[in-house]
């Protein structure tokens, strides 16, 4: 086992472990999908208070992103073959890598030129190993990166509202940031736990919002009239080898599709890229292909889209 991998077997470990003792903590009964939504009361803005129904539905179209590592760069394809069909969305949630998608094509990006991006970049230069502080990764050049790029520095400074979720690492729950510092909530919803430190604001340590929720439909479903949601958790059955990495690979994977359930049922169209589940996080070899996956898939799911609830 190479130093790479020993790092993915780590982390995964880790998150498993995590994700067994948060559920110890709770309920055992298993958590239905429900078909029509309820509040999202279990989460919170940074502040603390409860996210409020709006039963005005303000927002014609929302887009959920979830999140996924250089795989959400399908996120991309979906969002181009969205254009195509004159789909704009008027409001977009992300979390983790899909936040920054999410936040990009807010900030005037086209998905054309958000791949180029990362297709583009020297990523040795965005993580890099440091001595252990909370994770084995430093994400200091990958700040300078998201503030280089970044036209927008505030929420209120996009051309598209925008909402993403975290996780409160002190107070174990998802909040969303949709207002203030651009950088650093997607920092926050970026930091994957072992890999990467906490990342702190204002005094509250937070790590990658798909630790608890992650595809983000519950934080916008309340605000729109038509939901779409782009999950990149579908069910991996295909024949894997028995090694330690690969086991907690798939466990990793089940554990992050587990806690989007609830939010997969809430859209009103899911576009779940099937052929995803064959690339990692990590798959920056295979960046146009992913996008192109992501807009195949969103072509054929949008092919019976209802323009008319616009």
């Amino acid at each position: 086992m190479n130093q790479k991998q020993l790092y993915i077997t780590m982390f995964l470990l880790m998150v498993l472990w995590l994700v067994l003792q948060r559920n110890a903590w709770q309920n055992p009964k298993k958590e239905t999908v429900f078909s029509e939504p309820k509040p999202a009361t279990a989460y919170f803005d940074p502040a603390g208070k409860s996210l409020k129904s709006n039963s005005g539905k303000t927002y014609p179209v929302g887009l959920a992103l979830g999140g996924g590592g250089i795989k959400c760069l399908c996120h991309a394809g979906i969002l181009k073959a969205m254009e195509e069909d004159s789909i704009k969305p008027d409001i977009i949630s992300g979390v983790s890598a899909g936040a920054v998608v999410a936040a990009l094509y807010a900030d005037g990006y086209s998905p054309d030129s958000i791949v180029s991006l990362f297709d583009k970049t020297n990523y040795a230069d965005l993580f890099y190993l440091e001595i252990p502080k909370g994770g084995l990764f430093s994400l200091t050049g990958f700040k300078k990166f998201l503030n280089k790029i970044l036209h927008a520095k505030t929420f209120e400074e996009l051309k598209i509202p925008l909402r993403i979720v975290a996780t409160d690492l002190d107070n174990g729950r998802s909040v969303v940031f949709d207002k203030g510092s651009l950088i650093d909530a997607l920092m926050a919803s970026c930091s994957v736990p072992v890999l990467f430190g906490p990342y702190n604001i204002n005094d509250v340590n937070y790590v990658d919002g798909g630790l608890l929720q992650n595809l983000p439909a519950s934080v916008l479903r309340s605000d729109c009239k038509y939901l779409i949601g782009a999950s990149l958790g579908p069910m991996d059955t295909e024949p894997y080898e028995e090694s330690i990495s690969n086991i907690a690979l798939r466990s990793y994977k089940f554990i992050f599709r587990s806690n989007a359930n609830y939010d997969r049922g809430l859209c009103d169209k899911l576009i779940e890229p099937k052929g995803i589940a064959k690339y990692n996080g990590m798959d920056i070899g295979h960046i146009q292909e992913i996008y192109d996956l992501g807009y195949c898939e969103a072509k054929k799911a949008l092919q019976n889209y209802p323009h008319q609830k616009r």
